[in-house]
């Protein structure tokens, strides 16, 4: 009777065949090259599109349990890496289905979960021999040679004038078909900021070309590059090193210069090796994104020129913020140091009076209206409110009273990480004092630390020295030097000297792309961060997944009297053991087949093959010749060193490199596989306890109902 029940709850898995459901939505989003997909809202017709498992998952109507807990294992892995989502959500899926299978096959669910889970564990362990250290890799991608496509460049711009010397600039080559040469707006100013509105940093840069020379509008002189990469004009006659970031051996890039305009290029340095390489470590890790990747290129390069060679190879998120800008191409992406926001046209007419001045800045680390209080904050016992807001008059007392407060102290502008009350704006506006709203934590300490001032909770608590000084503000312009006029809303540059803050100011015409492109950017951000914490990475292009089937091939060729033996030394419980032992081989494959259609998935959506069947029969191939060679791993690094296994000849930085290696993250990839398998075990346990089926009257009248519990 037991069993027969049994077979039915193995039909009616309900929990994992909501998983399988939904994680077939996202078997597109897997691989360099991914098929963005249309999330269409049927009540209001409003569509997004998404191009990731976190958005996916948001976007979807969950209404199951399983869907719930699918939801909060993949924000879990977001929340903590912000990569690895599209991995977790397949894997689920696929384990999903593969468990289904071995309950049709009448495989316990206590087997299924043992041998699963150790599994899991033993392949873990095994694929630690794929990890690289950061150190070698480094010295490696440093080593090798990349070749860009040096007839296709163009420059952009970065003003570093947070750095030591005011005045350095670098440049960075991005794509086009014909070479052009942009015009910069030339400065009548002399001061350290002459050039503020240019300093931009462009992402789509090309790497080692010749760039083509940049000129100021109207500069009619000429230049000659020599071959020692000195650049000459009849106004400047400068030598300018070469970028160890994005250039070959006896290349650079050059600019032409007016006034005291002085372009900079980082030189190369004898013990520069060990963070040069983190723009090539960028690119490993980007997986085809590469848009993203350029620009976080460029982020690398500034912050460790700021380090001034102190040998740090870490990258610090804390001092990146995005800034989102609908209605500019995408090539106008860039990353510009100081905090970019956007503020309304009310407020342009009080940036242009502050341009150019050093301004007194406060922080609030809250709200700026009446009615906030801070966390914590308890109100007096024994006191009713019966009116919040009596009468008009009290109102316009609270804003008198913090305008006062703000002219008093000569405030000019304020950062506050909350809301901000629209009439106190209102009234600060008419008084040249400038309010900036939801600034994140991160900004407020950016700007404390450069500036002296801090944060407070409430304007009352304000005194001198909360207030800072040497803050600056201006419109916000584009890499050509114009000013951007986004209609609603407009974008302006707060900064200060010696702020490490770098913002990455994000471009599209496409509303529907805006999130995806932010999202894509944090992805790229995270990878390398994390690879840095880690120290080390996994060899990619599915080199991991590849040895975890060919380890899960070897446990199941074990001979049964060992595998005996093992089992009752893991699970000390002969019943147990005995159970896993018979089971050990479907269960086995079970957990290998979901590697393998991750491969084979990403395989089709990042190479020229023509269907599935062509890719698995390349892994087959591949898994032999590994069992032939007697050391998987060793076969599996000396090709996957090659740079071109499993690819078929397609690669999406083809035109820039040869045989770059793709990495992985190793805590996140091996926790998105932890996350999955737990996440679908207790679905599958959860499933196995409550029973379904016409005959529940039957076990009901049954001498076991007593080990049930019916709901």
């Amino acid at each position: 009777l037991l069993m027969a029940f049994r077979d039915v709850n193995a039909r009616r898995h309900i929990g994992l065949q909501q998983l399988s459901s939904l994680a077939l939505a996202g078997r597109t989003l897997l691989g360099p090259v991914k098929s963005c997909k249309f999330i269409v809202d049927e009540s209001t017709n409003q569509s997004t599109l998404i191009c990731s498992a976190v958005r996916l998952i948001e976007s979807l109507d969950l209404t199951s349990a399983a869907g719930q807990l699918l939801n909060e294992t993949i924000q879990a892995q977001n929340k903590e890496f912000k990569t690895g989502m599209s991995t977790l959500l397949f894997l689920v899926g696929a384990w999903s289905n593969a468990i289904v299978e071995c309950l049709q096959q009448n495989v316990p669910v206590s087997a299924i979960v043992s041998v699963m889970s150790e599994g899991l564990n033993s392949c873990c362990e095994r694929v630690q021999c794929l990890q690289i250290s950061i150190h070698d890799v480094n010295k490696e991608l440093c080593s090798s040679s990349v070749r860009p496509n040096a007839s296709k460049s163009k420059t952009c711009q970065i003003g570093c004038d947070s750095l030591p010397n005011p005045h350095l600039f670098l440049y960075f080559q991005k794509d086009i078909s014909v070479p052009e040469v942009i015009p910069i707006n030339s400065c009548s100013h002399q001061d350290d900021d002459c050039n503020f509105n240019k300093h931009l940093v462009s992402p789509l840069a090309g790497f080692g070309s010749v760039a083509s020379i940049v000129k100021p509008a109207g500069d009619k002189s000429t230049s000659v590059i020599s071959g020692n990469g000195v650049a000459t004009s009849s106004c400047n006659k400068q030598k300018l090193t070469h970028s160890r970031y994005f250039s070959t051996p006896g290349k650079g890039l050059f600019s032409s210069q007016q006034g005291n305009f002085q372009g900079y290029l980082l030189g190369p340095s004898a013990d520069s090796c060990e963070y040069c390489g983190l723009g090539h470590l960028a690119m490993a890790l980007s997986h085809g994104n590469e848009p993203s990747m350029k620009l976080l290129q460029s982020i690398v390069a500034y912050q460790q020129e700021r380090a001034e060679h102190s040998g740090s190879s870490q990258l610090n998120v804390a001092e990146i913020v995005t800034c989102c800008l609908l209605g500019l191409p995408e090539s106008y992406s860039c990353a510009s140091p100081g905090f970019v926001t956007l503020l309304s046209p009310e407020q342009v007419t009080v940036i242009k009076y502050f341009e150019d001045k050093l301004l007194r800045i406060l922080l609030i680390d809250g709200d700026l209206t009446e009615q906030y209080r801070h966390l914590g904050f308890n109100r007096p016992c024994n006191v009713r409110t019966i009116v919040e807001h009596p009468s008009l008059q009290e109102g316009d007392l609270w804003l008198s009273s913090m305008l006062d407060n703000l002219i008093n102290f000569e405030v000019n502008l304020v950062l506050v990480k909350g809301n901000v009350c629209e009439n106190l704006r209102e009234r600060c506006i008419a008084n040249s004092i400038l309010l900036v709203s939801s600034v994140t934590w991160n900004v407020l300490c950016a700007f404390g630390e450069v500036t002296g001032a801090q944060p407070v909770t409430y304007l009352t608590q304000l005194n001198a020295s909360c207030v800072g000084s040497g803050a600056q503000v201006e419109l916000w312009k584009a890499c050509d030097g114009r000013a951007t006029d986004l209609g609603e809303l407009v974008p302006v540059r707060i900064k200060a000297r010696g702020i490490p803050l770098l913002t990455a100011v994000l471009t599209t015409t496409v509303a529907s792309k805006m999130q995806l492109i932010e999202d894509q950017f944090w992805t790229s951000v995270y990878r390398l961060h994390h690879a840095l914490n880690d120290k080390k990475v996994f060899l990619g292009g599915g080199a991991v997944e590849l040895l975890c089937l060919s380890h899960i091939q070897m446990l199941v060729e074990q001979p049964l009297q060992l595998a005996s033996q093992n089992a009752v030394k893991e699970f000390h419980n002969p019943w147990l053991a005995a159970s896993a032992t018979e089971y050990k081989s479907v269960v086995l494959q079970a957990l290998a087949s979901g590697w393998k259609q991750y491969l084979l998935v990403v395989m089709c959506n990042s190479t020229k093959a023509s269907s599935e069947l062509e890719v698995a029969t390349s892994v087959d191939h591949h898994l032999r010749k590994a069992a032939d060679c007697g050391s998987p791993s060793a076969y599996i690094l000396k090709e996957f060193g090659r740079g071109d296994l499993l690819r078929d000849g397609a690669d999406p930085f083809a035109d820039h490199r040869e045989g770059l290696r793709v990495y992985d993250n190793v805590t996140a990839k091996t926790e998105a596989w932890r996350r999955a398998l737990d996440l679908v075990l207790l679905v599958l346990q959860t499933d196995a306890e409550i029973v379904t089926g016409p005959r529940k009257n039957q076990l009901l009248n049954s001498h076991v109902s007593s080990e049930f519990m019916f709901l």
